[in-house]
């Protein structure tokens, strides 16, 4: 009523000095509902994580209430055998001293969950429904710029708030990791990705296959048993590799070997790559890589941190269904003793989060990576690193322009089994994929020299099969249906059925159209189809040198004077490029 009598006098409304007057806001005129809103939101989120789809490992996990048992202290434990006192009583996952003793630099992802439900007063089986009084417990950093805020300005760039733009950035050690070891199912897994450096000198890449797998010498640990490496079409180069990341064609690849390793219940864990030089005396390696220098490049964190964001960790904990990722990344390299080691790594959620906000590029300097500028498109919060000083006291330095890459890695540990028992068992292997520079040719004719000794034989076909390399090659044909994949992909899996599961792919349809292929063509026809089909995708990858001005050219390898007609050298068979 005064709002609509605002013209009038205060006498005139009959108002004076020390009266009291009280205002109340018209509903039209009220805000957005924006607290109610972020009042449902933690109930949204708890209905979506509802609907997470998690990792098998991580629900077998969920259902140990990860209590780490300990026996009775002879000197210190007074009671008896049906008691308990605070030298005996189970401690928690993520107990310090016991992490300390043990080695263990990062907990397990699970006991880092155990430590934060604690403070909810969740203990022991957290396999259960979602407490319905509590919010998520988990959010994975983000450093973009909120997209859908509720300020009352224009959209970013035009327009930005302190409710949508980025907190500063702290980076400090991940105190938990999401694998803790890397096991090779054989050490003939990374053996036959050495014989391509051996024979060539070149760097190789491959990606890791195998399952995820409870570590029982970590508390609620996960490790990354790798049964197979798929190397895809790169550029080979004696100080690197070249690879279209996020390309389609290596989708495409990849997307083969996935259905592959998924039939023989496998998935893709990782990737590796090698990072090796000769050196003196023969048979020892240049060690580039230690703690005065770098572990990876800044390059290599930034793949790595791409890899694991296409990847992530479905969390029915976390808000947004996802924390960090199980991906992993192995180097292959020279230690400080010229031996080859293997040695396995993540990067940090943090590091996640920065790649896919483009706030970090590599620098020229392996061991550091550099912040962002920042553009009309893209928003730079401040960036902070934590140090101790020569005077053992903490300092909080500027990120910018540069900050050290271990800030970003998670160190895992890596392993080989005493008694080996591969999932892929065959004692004649096939062809590995895109090797054709160094006489290893995927062909028609070479698969059907691979299955002549079975002969008819289910029990040996059985064993012939269980190849990854032979089985990607069979599936990319197209000959061979989903029931006979999955046929497959069971003898691999089941061993001790797979001379009757063999029996039944015979009599399959399409493997009898493929045995009925093979025994038409020659070998030297089946193999001159596959030179014809595949030379333009090798000289695409591959493009051939120059030809040399002069009649003879001198190998790289063994400096021998070769014919200019030879493709590969007279002396040590080593290929010319």
């Amino acid at each position: 009523e005064l709002l609509a009598e605002f013209e009038q006098s205060v006498v005139s409304l009959g108002l004076k000095h020390g009266d009291m007057l009280f205002a109340s806001v018209a509903p039209s005129a009220r805000p957005s509902e924006e607290p109610a809103a972020e009042a449902a939101a933690p109930e949204a989120a708890r209905q979506s994580a509802m609907q997470v789809q998690q990792h098998a490992v991580d629900n077998e996990l969920e259902r140990d209430d990860g209590l780490i048992r300990r026996e009775r202290d002879r000197r210190m434990c007074k009671h008896g055998a049906n008691a308990m006192c605070e030298y005996c009583t189970p401690t928690e996952p993520y107990d310090a001293a016991y992490l300390q003793t043990h080695g263990i630099k990062h907990m397990s992802f699970q006991a880092y969950l155990r430590r934060v439900l604690a403070d909810h007063s969740i203990r022991g089986d957290i396999s259960g429904a979602l407490p319905t009084n509590m919010a998520l417990p988990l959010d994975e950093p983000e450093y973009r710029v909120k997209a859908a805020c509720v300020g009352s300005h224009a959209p970013w760039p035009a327009g930005i708030c302190s409710k949508c733009q980025p907190s500063a950035i702290t980076l400090q050690r991940q105190p938990f990791r999401m694998v803790d070891n890397v096991e090779f199912a054989s050490p003939d897994v990374v053996d036959r990705l050495l014989a391509f450096w051996r024979a060539s000198r070149c760097q190789r890449l491959g990606f890791l296959y195998g399952r995820y797998q409870r570590l029982r010498s970590v508390p609620l640990g996960v490790s990354a048993l790798v049964e197979a490496v798929y190397e895809p079409r790169q550029s080979r180069d004696q100080d690197g590799v070249h690879i279209d990341v996020g390309s389609a064609e290596l989708d495409a690849e990849l997307a083969r070997a996935d259905t592959v390793a998924a039939a023989c219940g496998m998935e893709l864990v990782g990737m590796v790559f090698t990072d090796l030089t000769p050196a003196e005396p023969a048979g020892k390696v240049l060690s580039r890589r230690h703690a005065d220098s770098y572990f990876l490049t800044s390059l290599e964190c930034r793949l790595a941190a791409f890899m694991q964001d296409r990847r992530p960790n479905a969390c029915r904990w976390a808000r947004g269904g996802r924390f960090g990722s199980k991906f992993v990344t192995c180097c292959v390299s020279g230690n400080l003793s010229g031996d080859i080691e293997v040695s396995a790594w993540q990067v940090s959620n943090s590091a996640m989060a920065m790649q896919r906000a483009d706030l970090a590029v590599p620098s020229s300097a392996p061991s550091k990576m550099c912040v962002q500028e920042p553009s009309p498109t893209r928003y730079v919060p401040d960036v902070f690193y934590r140090y101790t000083n020569e005077y053992n006291l903490p300092v909080t330095a500027s990120a910018k322009p540069a900050f050290p890459v271990e800030y970003l890695l998670v160190s895992l540990t890596q392993s080989f089994p005493l008694a080996p028992a591969p999932a892929f068992r065959s004692d004649t292997p096939f062809a590995i994929e895109n090797r054709e520079h160094v006489h290893a040719v995927q062909s028609l004719g070479a698969l059907k020299r691979h299955l002549a000794p079975a002969q008819g034989s289910s029990e040996r076909l059985s064993v012939l099969l269980a190849d990854f390399h032979l089985l990607v090659y069979l599936f990319g044909l197209g000959i061979l249906g989903e029931h006979e994949v999955a046929l497959i992909g069971r003898i691999v899996c089941e061993p001790m059925e797979a001379a009757q599961l063999a029996e039944e792919l015979m009599a399959a349809g399409g493997w009898q159209t493929l045995v009925l292929m093979l025994q038409e063509a020659s070998d030297s026809d089946l193999d001159a189809q596959h030179s014809a089909a595949g030379s333009d995708d090798a000289a695409a990858a591959n493009p051939a040198p120059p030809a040399p001005p002069s009649a003879t050219w001198a190998c790289r390898h063994c400096t021998f004077e070769n014919a200019a007609a030879n493709a590969s050298c007279e002396m040590c068979a080593l290929p010319r490029d």
